[in-house]
């Protein structure tokens, strides 16, 4: 091991005091504990050295010229990346009020002089094993906490990849096209950011909000998964029951979203999801359900995809140009459709796909 090795392996002390013979003392002692001893002849060149060598303890003298023992103490402890450093005092005046204020600033221990070279090496080899308790405690408890999080991260994923595959299986279940997903997830990012430069809405939409709603379309219609295959396909007209059961998908997707995520940290994701799973068949003029909800009442981003889902729906499998969808969409406008968001829509609606 080379010299350089030696001295950045070794405990590492910082001796601070104005006198040389007391730090050429304190050197001695300190290396005879096989620990590496860094000298300073003021409070400001101590902080200097600080910097560069990141000592486990500091040994320092309470009055010295300029900046004194205590005041260089205050400073260590307000700074996060030395707060934790111990700090003994060392001082020739042993008044029960100089020794108080030390351990007010956050000192850990009072040495007078003159040193008795053992009770200096027992002090400082106390302080030394504390501080490196704590020290590995620390770095035990932040691994710990990257290890949960990053198990809580992949639960997260697990979570959210089966609400993709069961909003897929519902999806299949009502005889949508297989692209029918993905267009309403990419067409609502597209209307969310037309929507954000949108003097009406800027305030409203952020870049994550653009994100988060490209990922929770999808799960708009995931409560199509508690409705019977023969219901959602059926071609003839439905019954009032069957009406009902059908009108159903929105609150059991929202439960469904929100019981599976119960433990779980109630994130925007989450939130987005329930309010598109919930709210994204209300109506603007009230007449929707499941709980006739109108205007700004309605979640924005169930708002945002009533609108795509019903241009998807229309344009789907060919059965209607762009020009036919948007011309039967602002018929609603008022009434099925927030008018201010289908209009954006119109005028982007080159974008869409």
């Amino acid at each position: 091991m080379s010299g350089k090795d030696k001295v950045e392996n070794a405990r590492k002390i910082l001796i601070v005091d104005d006198l040389e013979p007391n730090r050429l003392i304190l050197e001695e002692i300190i290396k005879n504990m096989n620990c590496y001893p860094i000298l300073a002849e003021s409070a400001s060149q101590a902080l200097e050295l600080m910097e560069e060598w990141k000592p486990q303890l500091v040994l320092t003298d309470i009055s010295m010229p300029g900046m004194d023992g205590y005041e260089m103490c205050r400073i260590l402890k307000e700074k996060k990346d030395t707060r934790d450093i111990p700090i003994v005092f060392i001082s020739a005046f042993d008044d029960p009020e100089d020794i108080v204020e030390g351990f007010r600033l956050g000192g850990a221990d009072y040495i007078t002089k003159p040193f008795i070279p053992e009770v200096v090496q027992a002090r400082v080899g106390v302080h030394l094993h504390l501080y490196e308790a704590n020290w590995k405690l620390t770095e035990m408890n932040r691994r710990l906490q990257i290890s949960v999080s990053e198990q809580l991260r992949q639960m997260e994923l697990e979570k959210k990849n089966m609400l993709y595959a069961l909003a897929n299986i519902a999806a299949q279940n009502s005889s949508y096209e297989k692209e029918y997903m993905d267009r309403l997830s990419k067409n609502c990012r597209v209307l969310a950011q037309a929507m954000q430069l949108s003097p009406l809405f800027e305030g409203r939409i952020s870049d994550t909000y653009i994100d988060t709603i490209e990922i929770a379309a999808p799960l708009c219609d995931i409560g199509n998964i508690g409705v019977p295959m023969e219901i959602l396909q059926k071609k003839s007209g439905l019954t009032p029951e069957e009406t009902e059961a059908i009108q159903n998908h929105t609150s059991i997707g929202a439960k469904f979203i929100s019981d599976l995520h119960a433990s779980s940290d109630y994130n925007d994701f989450i939130s987005m999801s329930i309010d598109i799973a919930r709210y994204h068949h209300e109506n603007w003029d009230g007449s929707g359900y499941p709980d006739r909800l109108a205007g700004e009442e309605i979640p924005l981003a169930a708002q945002i995809v009533s609108v795509i889902e019903g241009y998807c729906a229309l344009t789907g499998q060919n059965a209607h140009s762009r020009e036919e969808t948007l011309e039967i969409m602002n018929k609603e406008a008022g009434q099925k459709y927030n008018k201010d968001i289908l209009d954006i829509c119109c005028k982007i609606s080159r974008q869409l796909c």
